[in-house]
């Protein structure tokens, strides 16, 4: 698991030491010099691990340092909730349960990084800091969850121009785009048409919950009037809330 340990150590450590200023839970209470400092020390262990011989005392060194990240943990979540923990770089979201996993795993590679391991499992727990670091999401995540939504979103069964640019003026003078704009965190995300139909999908934040919404702007006509919008979970896929225009009476 040696080498495990030593990869996550270094990514960290460089993020810390070469990565641009964040504001995150860490340099908040530590401030930007000790933020740094952390990533020396990261990086000075996992050279030590990667550098034969191996000694015990190496493997000790990054349990205590992977302990001190859980206790860092505890400690941000408890007085800083809403902060990035700036373990792995910035933009990981509040700290949440995967930080908390991702720390214990490195607790558990750390203290079994003399035993021998196969590539296979070294590449499994790989995958699993991975799928644990929100700091990731936007590579292989988000990717997904909008391909889902674009494959299976509330408003695929509208019938199916106007340029974008229309589409998004459309959207922005709708009265769906008004009943959900709190919500909304984000510009256009992606954007592709079916038949007479573009749909646009924004990312959006609902009762603590990550969203999407995605709007179905006519694309034969310029009419406001006509969007419609669905606000989506982006874990359960569940749909939240619909906004469906009330024709007007003849």
């Amino acid at each position: 698991m040696v080498v495990v340990v030593v990869i996550v150590l270094a990514w960290a450590g460089c993020v810390k030491l070469f990565g641009p200023a964040r504001r995150t839970a860490l340099d908040r209470f530590v401030g930007r010099f000790a933020y740094r400092l952390v990533g020396v020390v990261e990086l000075v262990i996992a050279l030590a691990l990667v550098v034969p011989p191996f000694f015990v005392a190496e493997g000790v060194a990054a349990t205590v340092l992977s302990l001190g990240f859980v206790a860092y943990l505890a400690y941000a979540r408890r007085v800083r909730p809403e902060s990035d923990c700036g373990c792995m770089g910035g933009k990981g979201g509040p700290i949440g349960w995967r930080s908390f996993a991702r720390a214990w795993l490195l607790v558990l590679s750390s203290a079994l990084a003399a035993l021998p391991a196969s590539p296979l499992a070294m590449l499994g727990v790989l995958l699993v800091f991975v799928a644990l670091s929100a700091e990731l999401d936007r590579y292989w995540l988000l990717p997904l969850r909008r391909l889902r939504v674009r494959l299976s979103h509330p408003l695929a069964g509208l019938p199916s121009g106007v340029p974008l640019a229309a589409g998004v003026e459309q959207v922005e003078r709708s009265g769906a785009y008004r009943a959900v704009a709190a919500f909304l965190r984000s510009d256009v995300r992606e954007t592709w048409t079916e038949g007479d139909w573009r749909f646009l999908s924004y990312s959006a934040r609902f009762q603590d919950r990550s969203a999407t919404v995605v709007f179905a702007a006519p694309t034969d006509r310029f009419a406001p009037e006509d969007v419609q919008a669905a606000l989506v979970d982006e874990a359960t896929e569940e749909t939240l809330w619909r906004f469906t225009p009330v024709p007007l009476a003849a």
